[in-house]
């Protein structure tokens, strides 16, 4: 399904009955991130998943993009559908996009859910996202496919699970290289630490204990920083922990959702 908002066309999936839960997904990917989550919780949930502004079959108008912008996109989006409360699960990029929604769109969350993210990065590592943006602009996004599978997945899990590795890579590939390129120019500039105090609704930070980008360090600054949030770290876990650990992340979510739903 598709609906304009915000200037573009959202390409979007809605499964179960129930409170709404919408789910973000990460740079690169696509709403079949999510697709083990979604058949978890849609027995009791109304899942709303959907493709971020430049990925999956939502428009990908040139960049560069802001995270305010795709902010703006999921509150559109929402608005657009009626929904008038969600709980929001973001992962990664998602969840970038997931904290500047709660600060700018408070009224709307009944929790928040960030996985495997950051609310500010060193300013040092802004020089590698202008080196992938030079490199998807020469190349196209076949040079980050391999890169980024060696940082999503833990050795084991790569060696053992090749068909999530090709779904990946498949998601990845078919992400418009000018999409790509314009989240990049996003992502790098999050910086909301010293605001996470004034969100208020239940949270849950989730790592992956051996996540290279997106370390725990930086998940516990986040839990640090939200109100009454609760952190959980998966073991023998990388970057997408929601497929790497997928049970467990599963039982994670839907206890959190459920004991915040009642």
């Amino acid at each position: 399904m598709r609906l304009t908002a915000n200037g573009i066309d959202i390409h979007y999936t809605i499964e179960g009955e129930g409170p709404v839960v919408t789910m973000s997904h990460a740079l690169g990917c696509n709403l079949a991130l999510w697709n083990e989550q979604a058949k978890a919780l849609s027995a009791r949930y109304r899942v709303l998943r959907y493709d971020t502004r430049g990925h999956g079959a939502s428009s990908a108008p040139p960049g560069p993009y802001s995270l305010e912008q795709m902010a703006d996109d999921l509150y559109g989006l929402l608005t657009g559908l009626g929904v008038r409360q969600t709980h929001l699960v973001g992962i990664s990029m998602g969840g970038m996009i997931g904290q500047i929604f709660a600060l700018k769109y408070p009224m709307l969350l009944q929790s928040l859910v960030l996985c495997s993210t950051t609310s500010r990065y060193p300013t040092a590592v802004r020089s590698a996202w202008v080196e992938r943006i030079r490199t998807v602009e020469a190349n196209g996004v076949e040079p980050m496919v391999e890169p980024a599978i060696q940082r999503w997945f833990t050795p084991s899990f790569r060696e053992h699970q090749p068909d999530v590795m090709d779904r990946v890579r498949v998601m990845l590939r078919s992400t418009p290289a000018q999409g790509y390129i314009g989240c990049c120019y996003a992502i790098p500039t999050i910086d909301v630490t010293d605001r996470l105090g004034e969100v208020h609704c239940p949270a849950l930070v989730i790592s992956g204990k051996e996540d290279p980008g997106t370390p725990v360090a930086m998940a516990q600054d986040i839990h640090a920083a939200l109100p009454s949030s609760k952190l959980a770290i998966l073991p023998s876990a990388s970057h997408l922990c929601n497929l790497e650990q997928c049970e467990a992340f599963n039982g994670i979510l839907l206890g959190f959702l459920d004991k915040v739903t009642g």
